[in-house]
């Protein structure tokens, strides 16, 4: 993939080849599968190969990228069975970090970043941006893990953040307003400080979206 876009002043080229190469991936410019090819990705950015190292290392984090010796830097593939573990490991992870999330708010703790992620989602599924909606979705969930203070599960579903907004953007069919809404109604209870309220949400909100997700898929990804 070539690009023209230029870093924004703010950004390093780290961050931009990693935002660029993110963007690859999810758009499907770069399938699964692809070699990333640090010079090739160099020279379409117009810098040097360092930066770009560092951003498919940093992909690697969040399950977009696999490295390997001899091989070097590819895109990770993706499969059916990978989707409905993370759906697993979703229901162990977020349910009880919302629940958490929930008491922190109860306890006075938290909940202005999280009103304003949710205020973008809102905007972006207003819109209908297929490319915002994702991201913002996935930055929805990683804040409410975020808003639990606990260092440990933030480490576990760090890897698997970049499959999650994978999957938000693979299964961009479904209607984006349905996911608006159940997560107006786990923000809120979240915000209410509703523990046992946001668990059973946030709960089914994951667990109905398996197989929506799963039959969008079948026809586009291997079973294992």
């Amino acid at each position: 993939m070539t690009t023209t876009e230029s870093p924004d002043a703010s950004e390093s080229h780290a961050d931009h080849a990693e935002r660029t190469i993110r963007a690859g991936i999810l758009s499907g410019a770069y399938p699964p599968g692809a070699r990333l090819r640090e010079r090739e990705l160099s020279e379409a950015l117009g810098f040097s190969r360092i930066p770009v190292r560092e951003a498919l290392t940093r992909l690697t984090g969040e399950g977009l990228v696999v490295i390997s010796p001899r091989r070097g830097a590819s895109v990770r593939n993706l499969s059916l069975r990978d989707v409905a573990e993370l759906f697993d490991l979703r229901l162990s992870l977020e349910v009880f970090a919302a629940r958490r999330a929930a008491e922190a708010c109860a306890a006075g703790r938290g909940g202005d970043r999280l009103r304003a992620l949710m205020e973008a989602a809102e905007d972006a599924t207003r819109r209908g941006d297929v490319h915002e909606i994702p991201a913002a979705n996935t930055a929805l969930h990683a804040e409410i893990v975020a808003m639990t203070g606990n260092r440990l599960l933030q480490d576990a579903l760090q890897p698997s953040l970049g499959l999650v907004q994978w999957l938000f953007t693979l299964t961009g069919g479904l209607d984006p307003r349905v996911q608006c809404t159940e997560h107006q109604d786990i923000c809120a209870a979240i915000y209410a400080g509703k523990p046992d309220l946001a668990d059973a949400l946030a709960y089914a909100h994951i667990e109905r979206g398996r197989g929506p997700s799963l039959a969008a898929l079948a026809e586009v990804l291997p079973a294992e």
